[in-house]
């Protein structure tokens, strides 16, 4: 699925401050981010209107992006499309960090029998696949976005618990951990109030990378018709839906949705890695 961020010193330079290959990933984010929130304002049409007298027609002044095998506008779907995109990959990624924070946190500051358990059963986890999980839940449960984010939640938990633990046991031999010790601090107090706010950018940077993968494996799940409901715009369901199309000849209503997934996923990976390498420079 994904790993731990690892530092590549061949990618350092092109991802150095300012560099056009970060700045441009980072605008992309922005825009859309912007886009998914403004879709319903900025969106031509209804993106499930359908017109078959219209279907495959290729780009005019109504459709800049044409319409696809149903006669819908693919501009209005993308945008539509792009928050149910966004919004399952936020879901999971803001459930598996914070409990992995949790469960990592608690680990490493615990440990003995409690790091034992934690450690053994977030590598049960590692054992069963996240899309193999997701569409278990999915069987049982049915269509919808909430099973997927549970099951792919669950999955990426592991990664975010693995990596705090690490962090937070070097945290724990730092001075100023036995400095508020001596001082009385309880050990709550000096997770929450020091230890995590020192981790956090290595957790968010790896969170950043995840949510790429997230978004991919949602994609997967709806083109394979589970999770999002078929008359939901999704850029998943989208490539499933213009799998026709591109038979008869009519590529652009599949290949833009699979074109937005690819640089969404690019764009989240760069600007992770990019704020990860900065705190590494930050911490020499």
């Amino acid at each position: 699925m994904t790993a731990v961020l690892t530092r590549r010193p061949g990618l350092a330079r092109i991802r150095s401050a300012g560099s056009p290959l970060h700045l441009c990933c980072l605008g992309f984010v922005v825009l859309v981010v912007a886009g998914a929130l403004l879709a319903g304002a900025v969106a031509p049409h209804d993106p499930n209107a359908v017109d078959l007298g219209n279907a495959l027609a290729g780009p005019s002044a109504g459709h800049p992006l044409g319409v696809d095998g149903a006669g819908r506008d693919t501009l209005s779907r993308l945008l539509i499309g792009a928050r149910a995109s966004l919004l399952g990959p936020l879901g999971v990624i803001a459930f598996s960090t914070v409990a992995g924070v949790v469960v990592g946190t608690a680990a490493a500051w615990r440990g003995g029998w409690l790091d034992s358990v934690l450690s053994r059963s977030t590598e049960l986890v590692f054992a069963f696949p996240g899309m193999l999980l997701a569409i278990l839940i999915i069987s049982i449960y049915g269509e919808g976005l909430l099973a997927p984010v549970i099951a792919l939640a669950i999955a990426y938990l592991p990664y975010v618990s693995r990596l705090t633990r690490s962090l937070v046991l070097a945290e724990r031999q730092r001075p100023y951990v036995s400095a508020y010790r001596v001082q009385g601090h309880s050990g709550l107090q000096i997770c929450l109030r020091h230890i995590l706010p020192n981790v956090a950018p290595v957790v968010l940077a790896q969170s950043a990378v995840n949510f790429g993968y997230a978004l991919m494996d949602l994609a997967g799940l709806s083109f394979l018709g589970l999770g999002i409901p078929a008359l939901t715009p999704d850029w998943g369901r989208m490539v499933f839906d213009g799998q026709t199309a591109v038979q008869r000849g009519y590529p652009l209503s599949a290949i833009l949705p699979c074109v937005l997934i690819v640089l969404t996923v690019v764009a989240f990976n760069v600007v992770g890695e990019r704020w990860a390498d900065r705190v590494a420079r930050r911490d020499r």
